[in-house]
């Protein structure tokens, strides 16, 4: 039995979501992540729980504080080790190390938090002002950034500025590995949002609580604009939110002295990661994602139960091939309910915060008896990077297992090198349509040379375009002359 003074327990959860359409009475991140931690020391039903916070970290958002876990530590009085991390960072891995703390005897409490305002951030462009923050520039004790740049600079050249074209990239792949058809799968993929959406209309904490039919959104309109085929905004994240979240940690013998009650407590069972890196356009298997198979079933050991067994799921949602490839790496069927929230699209996904925010809601229904345990997936980069938590209203009797498989990882997953420039004959791995406002599209293809390396081709050619979106070109012969497709077969 792992010793009773240092089992962690998460006792405390916070939320706050606001949708103020005046962008000069929005609070500014730092005060919505105050207004969730100010909630979960309230969740506790402890007045002293706050205070005895010993390390408090905090994912970046688009925001400009240098260290708003200090700004959080003077506010609720506790002296406490400060952390910030940048994107690029698993937030499972904050929940994670805060927990282990707890279990190894460094620390008796510790809260994570984050909030992200875009809505604000939106609501002042649209007005032509600038919605200001106040200046908050000390340093936290402990800085976390990626050893590695997420993207490949080849990735860059080609456009792929945002996520969603390097995720629909991967999406084709997908599609081509299960032999659907393209439009087979549109309507798959329409149908496992509207399933999404259904679960937000009935989550509180949503930000869009409206359940969307399929065909709204499968077929692009004004308000569902294409953005990397196949992918319309309604299978895109909603990060133009103010949402934040916090999660308050303790030892069970402190949640007993804070006389926190039971019927509160939920037992964080395992943190499982992969921080190993491979660019898109390195992988050599495109449509499987080995970190996710392997760090998910690393959790589910470590809890002793099976996929089966798990009564609530999270799978992150950033795009639909996140949910596509973990739940097949851990042989779920996408036609069960993958989500608690109603996913990034529609319950909102704050920038690099969502994941506290699914973590409180799982919480929130385990406390109301939707089941015994809950499992969530973590993504970070485009896929790069994986990770799961395992809860469970009962304690683990082996304690808590933290575990960093990234060696793992790293022996099961093949890279190949990407070439700057490339002409001749090639077999398309993945591919997709790139649309923007008042712009033509743009076909982007990512290819296999003869010789086993990977180039990045383009095309502006709209009959080529036209083609790439009825048919399928994953596995299909192309030429190119300096990086431009210039025939397909």
């Amino acid at each position: 039995m792992h010793p009773s003074n240092r089992i962690p327990v998460l006792v405390g959860i916070g939320t706050a979501t606001r949708h103020e359409e005046d962008f000069t009475r929005a609070l500014e991140p730092m005060d919505l992540m105050l207004e969730a931690v100010r909630a979960a020391g309230a969740d506790t039903g402890s007045a002293a729980a706050l205070g005895r916070v010993e390390y408090i970290s905090v994912p970046r958002g688009r925001w400009t504080y240098a260290n708003p876990a200090g700004e959080i530590a003077r506010t609720i009085g506790a002296r406490a080790t400060t952390v910030l991390s940048t994107p690029g960072v698993l937030q499972q891995a904050l929940i994670g190390e805060a927990c282990a703390r707890i279990a190894r005897g460094e620390i008796g409490a510790a809260l994570v938090a984050g909030s992200d305002a875009g809505y604000r951030l939106l609501r002042a462009q649209i007005a032509g002002r600038k919605a200001d923050e106040r200046i908050q520039d000390d340093a936290p004790d402990i800085f976390l950034q990626p050893k590695e740049e997420l993207r490949h600079a080849a990735e860059k050249r080609a456009g792929l500025v945002m996520p969603v074209g390097l995720y629909a990239i991967l999406e084709s792949a997908f599609r081509s590995k299960h032999g659907w058809t393209v439009s087979d799968h549109r309507d798959r993929l329409a149908d496992l949002y509207r399933g999404l959406s259904q679960v937000a209309e009935k989550n509180p904490h949503a930000w869009n609580r409206n359940a969307i039919p399929a065909r709204v959104i499968r077929e692009s309109s004004d308000k569902n604009p294409m953005q990397a085929f196949p992918y319309t905004r309604f299978h895109c994240s909603t990060w133009n939110v103010d949402q934040a979240a916090a999660l308050l940690f303790c030892s069970t013998v402190f949640a007993e002295e804070l006389g926190i009650a039971r019927d509160k407590w939920i037992f964080p069972v395992a943190s499982t990661e992969s921080n190993h890196m491979v660019a898109v356009s390195a992988r050599a298997d495109l449509a499987s994602c080995p970190g996710a198979r392997i760090t998910g079933r690393a959790a589910l050991d470590a809890g002793a139960i099976g996929i089966d067994e798990v009564d609530l799921v999270e799978l992150y949602s950033c795009f639909p091939v996140a949910i596509e490839t973990y739940a097949e790496g851990l042989g779920l069927s996408l036609t069960r309910t993958l989500t608690v929230t109603g996913g990034m699209a529609f319950a909102g996904g704050p920038y690099n915060n969502y994941f506290l925010q699914a973590t409180c809601r799982a919480a929130e229904l385990l406390r109301q008896g939707a089941g015994r345990n809950a499992l969530l997936s973590c993504v970070s980069g485009v896929v790069t990077k994986q990770a799961f938590g395992l809860w469970s209203r009962d304690e683990p009797p082996g304690g808590f297992t933290y575990l960093d498989l990234s060696d793992q990882v790293a022996r099961e997953t093949e890279a190949r090198d990407v070439l700057e420039e490339f002409t001749g004959s090639a077999t398309v791995a993945g591919y997709t349509v790139l649309h923007g406002r008042a712009q033509l599209p743009k076909g982007i293809a990512l290819v296999d040379t003869s010789d086993g390396k990977r180039a990045l081709i383009t095309t502006e050619d709209q009959a080529l375009i036209a083609s790439m979106q009825e048919t399928e070109l994953v596995g299909r012969p192309v030429r190119v002359a300096a990086n431009t497709l210039t025939a397909i077969g």
